[in-house]
């Protein structure tokens, strides 16, 4: 039987558990972006707890993205310097790290929030550029991967979209034009650094015209083809996606199998899950090997410690989602009490 706390294989990482904990915004960075002792406390906290894989919150490709201000970004100048510091501190524990890299807009001195069929050549290689210069800053920060943003409704997902993309040079048309951005990013990616590259992937989107799940299947074959490593299943709009009635339900657990069905490298299932033996009982009945998990490492960051000691643990997660919609990485149903040093009284966050 398979279960969450396996020591297992990752392609050519060894993981101490079968959980990816995938983050998303950084609300605990100094205005200029530096790295807080915040940060290097939680993230030590997430590696101690029995995680196999971390990936980072978002790290902006852009300072002027719609989402740079509720994440880290890499122009600051100590950025390589800091971020060795947090890789150095993950890896005493034995846990790999990836950088997740991704933006939403793609702006040009004026022009503001650019359609995919508005960039030039030029755009487009410069786009690229920024991508592998931005992997070989992780490289040197002694990341162990990167995970490429090409799911939910990151630019470079709408990019390789048809119900987006209406290009019609080689950028644009079929599958294959559509991903051409993305594959050459990999190939140079592959070529000047170390790294393990995953990406996060949309499973489908159910635009009109949109991405199916037989067309990203087609696009896995072809970025499992091109040398990415791994890929994240996720799927757009999460995770209120997930937040239904029915806690015990993933609706990406049968599309993550399809995926898996038809490439050779490792697949993650994200999100959704919330319990020791919900997570089990996905592993033991599906094709499943590991499991994302973005919410619950917020609202405690050392859960997983609680649950090998319980053997039987739930999320403090009340999937309030006030963490997602406000963009933070903080909880703010499970905050920890301050002290009132004026009245010496307790008062709660919340």
């Amino acid at each position: 039987m398979k279960d969450l706390f396996d020591f297992c294989r990752f392609g050519d990482l060894r993981l101490n558990s079968r959980i990816v904990r995938t983050g998303l915004w950084e609300s605990e960075r100094e205005k200029s972006g530096n790295f807080t002792p915040e940060i290097y406390n939680r993230y030590e906290n997430i590696a101690a707890s029995g995680v196999g894989l971390i990936i980072t919150e978002l790290i902006s490709l852009y300072p002027r993205d719609v989402f740079s201000k509720y994440s880290h970004t890499m122009q600051y100048n100590q950025f390589v310097r800091e971020a060795k510091d947090l890789t150095d501190l993950v890896h005493v524990y034995d846990v790999p790290i990836f950088a997740q890299v991704g933006f939403v807009q793609y702006n040009k001195r004026t022009e503001q929030n650019m359609r995919v069929e508005d960039l030039s050549i030029e755009d487009i290689r410069k786009i690229q550029t920024d991508m592998v210069i931005a992997a070989q800053k992780i490289d040197y920060a002694g990341f162990d991967g990167i995970q490429i943003g090409l799911g939910n409704y990151y630019f470079l997902s709408r990019f390789i979209n048809p119900n987006f993309n209406t290009r019609n040079d080689k950028y644009g048309g079929s599958t294959f034009n559509r991903l051409r951005i993305v594959l050459e990013i990999i190939k140079v990616i592959k070529d000047n650094t170390s790294l393990h590259i995953n990406c996060r992937l949309n499973a489908f989107d159910g635009t009109t015209n949109g991405m199916t799940l037989d067309e990203t299947i087609e696009v896995a074959k072809l970025l499992e083809k091109y040398g990415v490593d791994s890929i994240q299943i996720t799927r757009p709009r999460s995770p209120q996606f997930f937040t239904r009635e029915n806690k015990e339900e993933n609706p990406l657990i049968e599309a993550t199998e399809r995926i898996m069905d038809n490439i050779n490298i490792p697949v993650i299932l994200g999100g959704g899950s919330t319990s020791q033996k919900q997570i089990n009982d996905i592993l033991n009945n599906s094709k499943i090997e590991f499991i994302s998990m973005q919410r619950p490492f917020v609202a405690d960051p050392s859960f997983l410690v609680d649950w090998q000691l319980e053997g039987d643990g739930a999320s403090k997660c009340k999937t309030c989602n006030n963490c997602y919609w406000k963009k933070t990485s903080t909880c703010f149903i499970n905050r920890a009490p301050i002290l009132n040093v004026e009245t010496n009284l307790t008062t709660d966050l919340e």
